[in-house]
Formats: C-alpha cells, sequence, structure tokens
C-alpha cells in the first residue's frame, strides 16, 4: 500500500471529523466562536489536502 495515499486518507477523515464537529459546534451554540472557525480553517485543510494526496498519487507497479 502506498504511504502517501494511506496519509491521505487519514488527512480526509481527520478533516471531515473536524468539520463534523465544527457543524455541530455552530449548531448548538457550544464553545468559543474563534475556536470553532479556526477548527473550521484547518479541518477544511486537512481535508482538500488529504483529497488532492490520494487523488495525485499513483500505483507504482514493482
Amino acid at each position: 500500500m502506498n504511504l502517501k495515499r494511506t496519509f491521505g486518507a487519514i488527512l480526509t477523515i481527520l478533516g471531515i471529523i473536524g468539520l463534523i464537529y465544527t457543524g455541530i459546534g455552530v449548531i448548538q451554540h457550544s464553545g468559543q466562536f474563534t475556536t470553532l472557525i479556526v477548527v473550521g480553517i484547518i479541518s477544511i485543510l486537512f481535508f482538500f489536502t488529504g483529497i488532492s494526496l490520494v487523488k495525485t498519487t499513483t500505483d507504482q507497479v514493482k
């Protein structure tokens, strides 16, 4: 298994978890607003970086 593809999948999952956490926090009005913004921005970065790694990494055949 390709290490970059695995790392991309982990980043994507962390991004999804962070976005869900941010969404729940916004809906329930819990937590500080600035904390939710920071978590949301980091989650978006993780999500799109993970997707990009999974998409652009090619499998090498030996």
